[in-house]
């Protein structure tokens, strides 16, 4: 039996899509949160695991894995069933674009690290932090919604959860927790909605983690 440990923070987006894909693969994993705003991965044991002080990090058996990205690459290709990613090659290369819209062209601009920057280096006031986040998000969700439009069915992709769905819905969590307006992508709504009545999604959802009281 493979032993999985997670290491990770309840409200990072990174952390809380890496849960998804766990679930939707139907593995159980230990959970070991890490206090990102106490500075816990700034410390030499966390580190030792994760040199860059980022979550999540993924223990599987005696390895440690990091960068979201790539761990679920893994669990996708050491357990293919059930999958993530469609059979068809053309098909897996266009849910990988559409998870990469928020993985690589929305996400990065507002994660912790980068705010914390804005607020502290650049003294950015309130307002354009939030303008700032809107932004991004607003053009990768108007990019996404098209997309869906396009190639979805009863989810993002098709008619089944799997890799687009890992990286939206964390997006979706946190365009709620800024206040972003999302009303106009009823798609990416409805699909998040639909999303969230499985367990196995809805079980990865930061409220529900053991360290969710943790500001």
């Amino acid at each position: 039996m493979t032993d999985l440990i997670l290491h990770g923070y309840w409200r990072s987006g990174t952390s809380y899509r890496t849960r998804i894909a766990l679930g939707l693969k139907g593995l159980r994993y230990e959970y070991r949160p890490v206090n990102l705003l106490a500075g816990e991965q700034r410390g030499h044991a966390y580190r030792s695991l994760q040199p860059q002080g980022l979550v999540p990090a993924l223990e599987v058996d005696g390895h440690v894995l990091t960068q979201s990205p790539a761990i679920i690459e893994y669990l996708e290709e050491r357990w293919p069933e059930p999958a993530l990613l469609p059979a068809d090659l053309e098909q897996r290369a266009v849910v990988r674009a559409m998870a990469a819209v928020i993985g690589c062209d929305v996400h990065p601009l507002g994660n912790l690290r980068i705010l914390q920057y804005l607020k502290g280096e650049l003294d950015a006031p309130p307002e354009a932090i939030k303008a700032w986040i809107a932004r991004w998000i607003g053009d990768g969700f108007a990019a996404l919604e098209v997309m869906v439009r396009q190639h979805g069915g009863g989810f993002a992709f098709g008619d089944e959860p799997g890799l687009v769905e890992c990286y939206l819905l964390p997006q979706v969590y946190a365009a709620e927790r800024f206040e972003v307006d999302i009303t106009p992508y009823r798609r990416l709504r409805t699909v998040t909605e639909r999303a969230l009545a499985d367990e196995r999604i809805a079980a990865a959802h930061p409220d529900r983690q053991p360290d969710a009281s943790v500001a």
